[in-house]
């Protein structure tokens, strides 16, 4: 099966379609589409358009629960740790 731009593998289609798929496989799927978005697209503005596209007929899907929590993921960063968020004396 072929996707579109925002799923090119139809990775995140082809979960949809799976009866009985877990929350796990879904998330090992977003894992491989995510790793396969292009560094210079905007991974954000594909996932809004994977979830209008597949959340609002299949909301209490997994795959659509774990494309929201992808998506809230990259809305709040979190702090990294290192040399640099150490007090300076």
């Amino acid at each position: 099966m072929k996707g579109d731009a925002n799923d090119p593998k139809a990775l995140i289609a082809e979960a949809y379609r799976i009866d009985g798929i877990t929350a796990e496989e879904c998330r090992s799927i977003f894992l491989d589409w995510a790793l396969s978005v292009p560094l210079e697209d905007s991974t954000r503005d594909r996932l809004k358009a994977l979830i209008a596209r597949h959340g609002t007929d299949a909301p209490d899907h997994p795959m659509t629960d774990v494309m929201r929590e992808g998506l809230q993921g990259m809305e709040a960063p979190r702090r990294r740790g290192g040399w640099r968020s150490r007090p300076r004396n």
